[in-house]
């Protein structure tokens, strides 16, 4: 896809420089408040992972380029809340009326948090699709790298490797496809491998060329090479 996130790999965009090692969880204090929303939020169950991260991928080019790591976060969340008609807009500006939530229920109460979060979200489920590829087989990725299902939607498949030729390194069950979960199309499990390319193979002048880059994908990004 060709949504302004997907930037593995773009030229102009100069090194990325790491944190060090001591540097706080948080940069600000409102990052942790801004990560704990989203995640509660979630809970009461309007929307799954791969919709949550769509929003994020939806938001403006000129905002997404300029909004910080978490301001995409409570972006992304605030429109979902509007879409979904948890909130209004009138709500997020603190004009709402004061009438209890349908979904109060739902809420994630302080007690259930560790547990809540202990548990996860596993994504693996059983599938009828069989398998076609096998541990050490050549592959090579679709091109464009687009979602199948939906025009302009939600893939996992960057688009730095689309029509990439690597080998299958392993093979990590069926698990929900997300160009089909983020948009209410169902979870279509299918088969995820572990792919390697080698940097060659991803970009014209890589700095380590024997480097290997190791991409998680479903198999309807994928055929035989």
């Amino acid at each position: 896809m060709t949504r302004v996130h997907d930037m593995g790999g773009r030229f102009g965009d100069g090194p990325i420089s790491p944190e060090a090692e001591n540097a706080p969880v948080f940069a600000e204090d409102w990052n942790a408040r801004a990560l704990a929303v989203t995640l509660a939020s979630g809970f009461l169950g309007q929307w799954n992972i791969d919709i949550s991260r769509h929003a994020r991928e939806r938001l403006s080019p000129k905002d997404y380029t300029r909004f910080s790591y978490y301001e995409k976060w409570i972006s992304g969340l605030a429109d979902l809340l509007v879409e979904r008609g948890v909130l209004t807009l009138a709500d997020l500006r603190g004009d709402g009326n004061d009438v209890p939530s349908p979904l109060a229920d739902r809420r994630l109460k302080a007690e259930a948090v560790s547990a809540a979060l202990a548990k996860g979200g596993p994504a693996d489920r059983p599938s009828t699709v069989s398998m076609r590829f096998s541990v050490g087989q050549q592959v090579v990725t679709n091109r464009p790298a687009a979602n199948r299902l939906v025009d302009g939607g939600h893939t996992r498949l960057p688009i730095y490797a689309s029509g990439a030729k690597g080998r299958v390194l392993r093979l990590h069950g069926t698990h929900v496809l997300p160009d089909s979960n983020a948009h209410g199309l169902g979870e279509a499990p299918e088969p995820i491998y572990a792919v390697a390319f080698p940097a060659s193979e991803l970009w014209a002048n890589p700095e380590h060329p024997d480097d290997e880059v190791v991409l998680d994908l479903w198999q309807s990004y994928l055929e035989p090479a």
